[in-house]
């Protein structure tokens, strides 16, 4: 890359960084992620453009950004609460648009799931398997169909659930590594169960019955999917689309941040594991009450991963 062109491609960038520091008490968050960027752009000058004024100007930069993060190093206290306070949701904030698109990847397949099984009365089982839509359609005829969630014990199902919900959630991150088009084979496939369930549901007159059964534990289960899909995608195009950057640095980067998503995430596996095992099996609840499950898991997923991204992101920048 000619010099020009990587001073272009960069000076506003640089610029940017010399209007912070020229605060009078910059952030220590913002200086460390200026440290790490300038970095890495001081290590390629050295190695493309040595002894020039370039070099010289990022390397006085970097000092700057060094001194000052050391003379103001703070102490690591309250480093649990500053995770999941300002951490997470400054990761979640940078990676809006993957979750975007993991919301619509997952979107389109529940449709394709819903549609397939509308034209073929075989999908179901295909997708969901010859044992459990038996299981169900026995649970139909006896006046039970969400029977399934009360035929566990509370406990042994809790467990399995939660560790269920933390692998599929997983697994939708670490597909990642294989670029986001690995995340997003993940979701479409949940996204297929997910439409066929609710169609096969459906074909029975029992559409009502499995929304309001399913969805007072899915509605945070399926959220935390789709969230954990969103962090794969964001690790996913790192590698894909590295910028000015290595390509090794910036997957290291999207992966780092990916992985601070999805452990904000094991607080929302444990409840939802916890109201599948403790609280679904109870589908003679009146309508109410599970209106306020599903709604007030909605109001904690929007307010954490999309309310207070935002807020926290536009209190930052005016400061």
């Amino acid at each position: 890359m000619k010099q020009s062109v990587f001073v272009k491609l960069n000076k506003e960038k640089w610029e940017d960084y010399e209007e912070i520091l020229e605060k009078k008490n910059p952030s220590s968050d913002d200086l460390s992620k200026i440290y790490i960027h300038l970095t890495e752009d001081l290590a390629f000058s050295k190695a493309k453009y040595p002894k020039t004024s370039l070099t010289v100007y990022l390397n006085k930069l970097s000092l700057k950004v060094h001194n000052l993060i050391y003379r103001n190093k703070p102490e690591r206290k309250g480093r649990f609460l500053k995770f999941w306070k300002t951490e997470v949701p400054d990761e979640m904030f940078k990676a809006r648009m993957p979750m975007l698109y993991s919301f619509l990847i997952m979107a389109v397949g529940v449709l394709t799931g819903a549609m397939s099984t509308a034209h073929d009365e075989t999908f179901a089982r295909l997708i969901l398997g010859d044992g459990y839509v038996d299981m169900t359609i026995q649970n139909i005829r006896d006046g039970n169909p969400m029977g399934v969630y009360g035929s566990s014990d509370e406990w042994y199902m809790f467990f399995a659930i939660t560790s269920n919900n933390i692998r599929v959630s997983f697994l939708a991150f670490v597909a990642g590594i294989l670029t986001s088009f690995g995340t997003g084979f993940i979701l479409f496939r949940n996204g297929i169960m997910l439409g066929a369930f609710h169609y096969f549901f459906f074909q029975y007159g029992l559409f009502d019955e499995t929304i309001l059964s399913v969805w007072v534990h899915g509605t945070m289960e399926i959220s935390a999917i789709i969230i954990a899909g969103g962090a794969g995608i964001r690790m996913g195009n790192a590698l894909l689309f590295p910028g000015t950057y290595p390509r090794s640095y910036s997957f290291r980067q999207g992966a780092k941040s990916g992985l601070k998503i999805v452990m904000g995430l094991f607080p929302f596996f444990v409840i939802a594991g916890f109201i599948e095992s403790f609280l679904t099996r109870y589908t003679e609840w009146p309508l109410a009450a599970k209106l306020f499950i599903i709604l007030g898991s909605l109001f904690l997923i929007v307010y954490y991963f999309i309310y207070l991204p935002t807020r926290t992101h536009h209190g930052s920048s005016k400061n």
